[in-house]
């Protein structure tokens, strides 16, 4: 059907005609197999860089069997949202795992990382509150800010100073002052200031929060998170964590207090309105944290692997951060180019030649800071490497990207 016989959705198909006219439309690539260092994507073998899969978790051998033994014993579905029927011994069990790693009293897991930003900031907070937000925040935070429909101050990118001011400028009004910052930046791997903010936060009284998606598995004793690295235990008030990236599986959690958690129970919109897990994706993540306690020689290939692989490409030439970008701390590797349709060309050409990398472009980063997004794994081969760094560095020079 199109948009002649459907006139009242022209305007769609003229706005993806405009993404096409810039160079930006996309369309989704398909993963034939596992979700692994080199696998098969439209049919073309490539080496991934694309994926959150930090720590070869997606197919580790123990969350398969443990996938496989949960479905056998409890079946494929919850069958109700959990507070009707569908909390069952094993999502019970998960979260007071997760609570015992992350050194908290309690723990709540949702259907995903967005679902768990977005239905806490508008679950605790209400339109007589503020929430001061780093502007590059992730979409889920933003959303979930608007959603609380709390007045919303935003500060320039780990400004503690200019986060300060704005809680001076909010410091006699009514109602409550939530901090918010990802621990870990997802466009750019640099790190939040979680310890400056936490310690401003408590200066002034406000509640503090931090969104450990990509911190989790990546920063701190086992892959702990941006809390655990910084010393933060006890001061920061809502962690948000996710189980689907360097976990290997599907979903996210808010951590904190026994009252906070067990108030989101009662007022957590997606919590109240989505089916709980599958019991074979709750197995699935109580054995990806025994993983993380009992192999951590995998956080250490991560970070050895991405050294290598950031310096190789500084040595090469491209932009990885810095000077006008923030500059990448972790695994997350946005080669800059800064054109929109540049990028995405550049994606297709890397990917005809055998490398998986994303070409990200407005609005998910502002307009003249468009990049490719690479991710190293623990799982990756020195091999893998070389062959990727090679083939970046032929494929940029011969569309003038690097003399």
């Amino acid at each position: 059907m199109s948009s002649a016989d459907r006139p009242q959705l022209a305007y769609l198909t003229d706005a993806l005609n405009e993404l096409k006219q810039k160079g930006t439309h996309f369309r989704l690539r398909v993963l034939e197999d596992q979700q692994a260092p080199v696998c098969h994507y439209d049919g073309k073998q490539v080496i991934n860089l694309a994926s959150n899969n930090y720590l070869g978790l997606a197919n580790h051998p123990e969350l398969i069997e443990a996938a496989l033994k949960a479905t056998r014993e409890l079946g494929v579905g919850s069958g109700a949202v959990r507070t009707i029927a569908g909390t069952m011994k094993i999502h019970m069990d998960l979260e007071e795992k997760i609570a015992r790693f992350k050194n908290v009293e309690a723990c709540v897991v949702f259907q995903s990382g967005f679902a768990a930003n977005a239905g806490t900031v508008s679950a605790i907070l209400g339109k007589e509150d503020f929430i001061l937000s780093d502007e590059l925040n992730h979409a889920s935070i933003i959303d979930g800010a608007r959603l609380s429909r709390a007045k919303i101050k935003v500060f320039r990118h780990k400004d503690v100073a200019h986060c300060e001011e704005l809680l001076q400028e909010v410091a006699n009004e009514p109602g409550r002052k939530l901090v918010i910052t990802d621990g870990v930046f997802s466009m750019d791997g640099d790190i939040g200031p979680v310890d400056k903010l936490g310690a401003l936060a408590e200066k002034y009284g406000a509640i503090m929060m931090v969104d450990d998606a990509h911190a989790s598995g990546v920063l701190g004793r086992n892959g702990r998170g941006s809390i655990d690295h910084f010393g933060m235990h006890g001061r920061v008030d809502v962690q948000v964590g996710t189980l689907s990236k360097a976990i290997g599986a599907l979903g996210g959690y808010v951590c904190g207090s026994r009252d906070l958690i067990d108030y989101l129970y009662h007022r957590a919109r997606p919590f109240l309105f989505s089916t709980s897990h599958p019991p074979s994706v709750a197995a699935t993540c109580i054995a990806a944290f025994d993983i993380l306690e009992q192999e951590p020689e995998r956080i250490d290939r991560l970070w050895e692997n991405t050294r290598y692989f950031q310096r190789e490409l500084r040595r090469a030439g491209f932009n990885v951060g810095g000077v006008n970008t923030p500059a990448t701390e972790t695994p997350i590797t946005p080669v800059i180019l800064g054109e929109g349709r540049l990028t995405m060309d550049f994606s297709r050409a890397l990917f005809d030649e055998g490398v998986m990398g994303t070409g990200i472009a407005f609005p998910t980063v502002p307009e003249g800071k468009a990049r490719i997004r690479l991710i190293v794994t623990s799982e990756h081969t020195r091999a893998n490497l070389d062959q990727a760094l090679d083939t970046l560095e032929r494929v940029a020079k011969r569309m003038g990207i690097l003399q």
